[in-house]
This record gives C-alpha cells, structure tokens and sequence, in this order.
C-alpha cells in the first residue's frame, strides 16, 4: 500500500471506532443512566400482605372481598379504611402482633384516616377502563393485568415517572417496551394487541377507551 493509500485509509477507520465509542455511550445513558434519573422510587405507607388475606390464607379472603363491583358496576378499586375496619375494628385487639397492623390502628384507623396508597395502574385522565366489561364479561383474570399480587408477602416498590407522575407500571419496566408476561406494561398497543387476539377489534376505536 503507498503513502497516498494509507493517508485517506486512517481517518475511516478512526471514524468508525468514534462511531462505536459514541453508539456505546449512547446505549448506556439511554438504556441504564436515563431510566435510574427519569424515575423516583417510593415504598407504600403500609407493607400490606396479600397473602396473609387472601384465599390460602388463615383470613380466608376472596378477592373479590376487598375488590369488588358496586350495583351499578363501577368497579370499587383499592377498599378504603371502612373495609379495613370490617375486620380490624379494635386497636386493644389486634390480630396478629404485625407491627404494620400496628402502624394501621394507630395512623389510620384511630383517626379514621384514609391510607394514601400508590396506584401502580393509575391510568391518564382521558382513558376510560371499565373493569366489569374486562372481569365479568370477559372473564379474564386480574392477574392478566396486574400480576399474581394474591401471593405476594409485601408491595412492590412504587417507580414514578418524574415528569409524567404515571408509575413505571404503566410504560413497563423495560426501557425498549418489551415485556415477558402480559401484566409487565399497561400502555394502550397491550389493550390493542388483546383486543385484536380475542377478535375484538371493534373496541381499538378512539371513542371506545377515551373520553
């Protein structure tokens, strides 16, 4: 190869090898730094077990229980501290010597407080999700959507999105949008997606989810 050869040949590979460099920096800040700086972390105000309410436990509580449909259909949500109350109604008595049953006479039911709960599927405002439609009508788990909570000893940590305040829940836990279980995002392509799975195609229309 002559002097000529050389001269033009250098400045193109060192090209590429600055292209790499930055394509690797790129990768790391957008799919590490970017998601540990876009979200804060938060713990529930009470580390409530499902699994010691549930069905195989000693409580012995259905879900549908707690979370149940009003006549009308609306969907109650999480229980307010009335329900709670249904079975933890005296702080002489509690029952178990859980110090977050402690913490739950004491913050809230002695004052008749509401548990400030963080809601992991939290929808925008404009979105219209009708739980009977999805649960009675379509018998479809809340798992599906969820995650087997029913099993779970304690609450999962609260990921918010610092500019959205939408819960890490909603845009899924994967940076790229990929998900390994149908309840690891909630973004409308997922309701898309299983609406056109169970032939329901109909209800991808605007008006349909959002008002």
């Amino acid at each position: 190869m002559d002097a000529d050869s050389k001269k033009f040949s250098r400045p193109k590979i060192d090209g590429w090898i600055f292209f790499l460099v930055g394509l690797i920096a790129a990768l790391i800040v957008g799919w590490i730094v970017f998601p540990l700086v876009l979200y804060s972390e938060k713990s529930q105000p009470l580390s409530f077990s499902h699994s010691s309410h549930g069905p195989e436990s000693d409580a012995g509580l259905e879900c549908e229980e707690c979370h149940f449909f009003y006549k009308d259909g609306t969907f109650s949500g999480i229980p307010g501290i009335r329900k709670c109350m249904d079975c933890h109604e005296d702080p002489e008595s509690p029952l178990s010597e859980d110090p977050e049953e402690v913490k739950l006479f004491t913050d809230y039911v002695g004052p008749e407080k509401e548990i400030p709960w963080l809601i992991y599927s939290r929808q925008p405002d404009c979105v219209y999700f009708p739980h009977i439609a999805h649960v009675k009508m379509a018998n479809i788990e809340c798992k599906v959507c969820h995650g087997d909570f029913a099993t779970r000893k304690t609450p999962p940590i609260y990921k918010v999105n610092r500019l959205t305040r939408y819960s890490i829940d909603i845009w899924g836990r994967n940076i790229a949008g990929y998900k390994k279980n149908t309840w690891d995002k909630m973004k409308m392509d997922d309701c898309a997606d299983c609406h056109k799975r169970k032939g329901k195609e109909n209800n991808n229309a605007c008006f349909v989810c959002h008002k």
